[in-house]
């Protein structure tokens, strides 16, 4: 009898993206294997949903709506639920949806496997929503989405209470790893081929609150950049009210660590930023921003902000294009403010007309794309190194040209070299054209740098995927598995 084969669709944030490969390895360690990209469909179809956009739920009833001709065509298969719509819409998904199996939250997605087993044999649905953490996600398998870059969870949950927000009553209050649990997960990448990480956390340099060492976070971009091997660190996302110069001085003095920084700013107007409930003002944010261009001047900074917050006057408005004109940001994650059922401000009065937030909007992207493409130009001339990535090459040429990622994560095309590179790769170019989102190397590579985490990649496609615990075979494309919803944690406006 052949394995039963499952998909994971992944909605939303990069902690949603990290919990898919876990996901994926809990199912893997199972027995179940991989549905091939070309197939008619899988046994288990998993959904990995997110809540914190308006009519999430009609998306995913939407999708569910999608597979009750393929589940009746396919006897055995079986639909599960899991997330943060799970774990806020517990009691009314399987009365919307009574095809789907299996519906759990947030916090037990150690029990997938055992939940679609016990409504294979009862015949009916399992759900199982439960209110705290039970096993540390990071404690459990994985299915790697990539050989070379790897996701390293610090901590779980948010304590902030924005009011645009619902993730920490759905993720819970933050719980932070020990260090050397970190740090022993990171050397483990590390010896299969990694060459990058990025730590992660809802709320990442508020690490050590659950420890008690208000400096913790800085003190673990250091250890982590001493381990041998690693060559790039990155995190996201940090949250203004507790970026420490600590950090700032970590990042500026250890080398692997990316001179890159994503900070979401949401509203450059004290008074929207109070009504949000975030701990901080334009003045304490843009300080921040000098800071870190003082220590780092080559930085790239990126952000997240919201349109048409609840109460925003024209005036609340132009401050967020001063802010966005002194930053200077290389890229900003723009988003048109939408009710997020189960929050505060989808209460507060003052909701904005759509046609009104729609020309604000405009405006924004019109500015920062500006910004973006003057800050970019700045790059030409620069010889760089350059890992090499997959899935993102240019679609127009997808022959002749290769992508992947500079130190300060801008994208890059670059002309294929005359001998073999592969993801993982590093390869140093110069710049020679600028464009808004990208840069480009149009002059053959100085130098290839073939790596160890290019040979992972190389053995990993060249046999099937392995299964049990520990870091598996990806697929081919960089990252993570395939995401329906923008994959950054600000850009789903956490922080």
């Amino acid at each position: 009898m052949s394995a039963r084969t499952y998909e994971v669709r992944t909605y939303g944030c990069q902690m949603n993206v990290h919990d898919s490969e876990r996901l994926s390895g809990l199912l893997e360690d199972a027995g179940y294997v991989r549905a091939p990209s070309d197939a008619e469909g899988a046994d288990v179809v998993v959904f990995n949903t997110c809540a914190v956009r308006e009519n999430a739920d009609n998306r995913l009833y939407g999708n569910l709506g999608q597979l009750v001709p393929k589940k009746a065509a396919r006897p055995g298969m079986q639909i599960a639920v899991g997330g943060c719509l799970a774990q806020k819409d517990r009691d009314t998904i399987v009365k919307r949806a009574p095809w789907v199996d299996v519906v759990f939250g947030t916090h037990n997605i150690g029990q997938l496997p055992v939940l679609l087993e016990r409504a294979r044999i009862a015949e009916e649905a399992q759900v199982e929503i439960v209110e705290s953490l039970e096993t540390f996600p990071s404690t459990l398998p994985s299915r790697r989405e990539s050989a070379y870059a790897a996701w390293v969870a610090v901590s779980v949950g948010c304590n902030n209470t924005c009011t645009f927000c619902i993730v920490p009553a759905l993720r819970g209050k933050e719980k932070d790893r020990r260090p050397g649990d970190v740090l022993a997960e990171v050397e483990a990448l590390v010896s299969e081929g990694v060459v990058e990480v990025t730590l992660l956390g809802q709320n990442v340099n508020a690490y050590g609150s659950d420890i008690g060492d208000r400096e913790a976070f800085g003190k673990l971009l250091r250890a982590a950049g001493a381990i041998d091997g690693l060559e790039r660190i990155r995190f996201t996302s940090p949250h203004p009210r507790d970026f420490t110069d600590d950090v700032i001085a970590a990042m500026a003095e250890t080398p692997n660590v990316m001179h890159q920084l994503h900070m979401p700013l949401q509203s450059g107007s004290d008074t929207v930023l109070k009504a949000m409930r975030r701990s901080y003002r334009q003045d304490r944010y843009l300080g921040i921003i000098e800071k870190v261009r003082a220590a780092m001047p080559d930085a790239a900074i990126t952000t997240d902000i919201i349109v048409g917050f609840p109460g925003e006057t024209e005036e609340d408005f132009e401050q967020t294009l001063h802010v966005v004109r002194e930053a200077r940001f290389a890229q900003a994650f723009t988003f048109q403010y939408s009710k997020r059922p189960g929050t505060p401000a989808a209460e507060m009065d003052g909701q904005i007309p759509k046609a009104v937030v729609q020309q604000r909007y405009e405006r924004l992207v019109a500015l920062q794309e500006e910004i973006s493409w003057e800050e970019n130009k700045k790059q030409v001339g620069r010889t760089i190194e350059v890992l090499v990535a997959e899935g993102e090459g240019r679609k127009d040429d997808a022959t002749r040209r290769l992508s992947g990622r500079a130190p300060d994560n801008r994208l890059v095309h670059f002309e294929r070299p005359d001998e073999p590179v592969r993801p993982g790769d590093m390869v140093t170019v110069e710049i020679t054209y600028a464009a808004p989102h990208h840069l480009l190397a149009e002059k053959p590579a100085a130098a290839v740098r073939r790596t160890r985490a290019g040979d992972a990649w190389e053995r990993r496609n060249a046999a099937p995927a392995a299964t049990g615990t520990g870091v598996m075979l990806g697929l081919p494309t960089i990252g993570a598995p395939a995401v329906t919803e923008p994959a950054s944690l600000g850009g789903c406006s956490v922080q």
